[in-house]
């Protein structure tokens, strides 16, 4: 098969910056697709230019109707680091693409500070909600950020002033690898009202403010992490629950009656490259889900609002299957259970926590039918009585732990 679809990363460096290979893509192509900013770039030529389109999927259109011209794409740095070679390779073949990278943003910037780039977390803020950025906040982290344009290190530095990382340093570099590159670095406490150029990448060294904590991603956060009316699965047994559910990456979880969605909160941040979809009847608390997921560093969480198993029927038909499904709430409809079961994947988990007797009723009948683990968590606090402490009991879970044949 003819590799007609070559995708060139380009920097700031422009033409004469590129390897001879891409420059001799670039000037063989009778088709030439990018921005406006990577078509200037160039020199002129005979080849037909092509400027993205919104939506994306009207390009993706035209540069499959002209398969069998060369057809050049230029991309920002490396293609396939948040860059368009990556949407590019779900569309197109691989036996018909020729993908030649270019230094990018993150590696440019570690460059400049010295920073083993396989230490640093890489995050994208172009189109994607600022709050992402709270997952990858930990004392001494390196964070390496696009940004969405020149307002970003300004939102970057209040949201981490705002949440107790107004210590962090974060440096700033605009055009990356060009002659108009420059820098500028602060606290972000001390970042104020300053704009930046719309190119540009920020370097983050992370630093608590004193008195401020971190959050581990690891399952079982406090309890007061959440915001939540009462109906939160407890640390404990939440910690039990994510163990059994076994978040690999790039699966995807169903948390149904998720309350505050803790479960699915947990999951996301053990599982970055996850998904998951919280179930919720009630609107206020599908209202502190969006919140809590926003606060927590993933709000890219799902969240319907509707009573399951009906939930289901408003799934679009090409979501993918669930990897594993949590049941916090509802699991008293005789039909919830048997609709779960049948929408989970082979192979795939499910796990069902009740405190009722209703609930426990639910789950045995299910389990002598289908099979599966059967486990009592009781868990004791100690809290004070008088002038001594006591153990103050919680509610004793009964939890449910399946794995669908397959």
């Amino acid at each position: 098969m003819t590799r007609w679809l070559s995708v060139v990363g380009i920097g700031e460096d422009g033409f004469a910056g590129l390897a001879p290979a891409a420059r001799t893509l670039i000037e063989t192509a009778q088709v030439l697709v990018g921005g406006a900013r990577h078509l200037a770039l160039v020199p002129e030529s005979d080849a037909e230019c092509l400027a993205w389109r919104q939506p994306l999927a009207d390009s993706i259109a035209a540069i499959a109707a002209r398969r069998g011209s060369r057809v050049t794409v230029l991309a920002s740095g490396d293609p396939l680091w948040y860059g368009v070679g990556a949407t590019l390779a779900r569309h197109f073949r691989r036996e018909e693409m020729t993908i030649v990278p270019h230094p990018g943003a993150f590696s440019l910037a570690a460059a400049r500070q010295g920073w083993a780039l396989a230490e640093c977390a890489t995050v994208s803020l172009h189109g994607r909600p600022l709050d992402g950025l709270r997952l990858h906040l930990a004392p001494g982290a390196r964070v390496l950020l696009l940004s969405e344009d020149g307002t970003t290190p300004r939102a970057v530095a209040r949201l981490l002033a705002a949440c107790g990382w107004g210590p962090s340093r974060m440096t700033v570099f605009e055009h990356l690898g060009g002659p108009r590159e420059a820098v500028v670095s602060f606290t972000a406490q001390d970042w104020n009202e300053r704009d930046t150029s719309d190119l540009n990448t920020i370097a983050l060294e992370c630093e608590t403010a004193p008195g401020a904590g971190a959050l581990s991603r690891l399952a079982g956060l406090p309890d007061e992490a959440f915001e939540h009316d009462g109906q939160l699965t407890k640390r404990e047994v939440r910690a039990a629950t994510l163990a059994l559910l076994a978040p690999l990456p790039g699966e995807t979880l169903w948390d149904i009656g998720a309350g505050c969605g803790s479960i699915a909160i947990e999951w996301l941040r053990a599982n970055p490259s996850g998904a998951a979809l919280a179930v919720e009847r009630d609107p206020g608390r599908a209202a502190m889900i969006a919140r809590n997921a926003a606060m927590l560093g993933v709000p890219g969480l799902r969240i319907i609002i509707a009573a399951a198993p009906r939930a289901l029927s408003e799934l679009s038909p090409d979501m993918p299957r669930p990897d594993a499904i949590f049941v916090g709430g509802g699991i008293g409809d005789p039909e919830l259970l048997p609709a779960l079961w049948a929408a989970l994947r082979p192979g795939g988990r499910l796990v069902a926590n009740v405190v009722s007797i209703a609930g426990e009723r639910a789950v045995l009948d299910w389990q002598a039918s289908y099979g599966g683990e059967l486990t009592r968590i009781a868990v004791s606090r100690a809290a004070k009585l008088g002038d001594h402490q006591a153990w103050r009991p919680l509610l004793s879970v009964t939890q449910l732990a399946a794995t669908k044949p397959g």
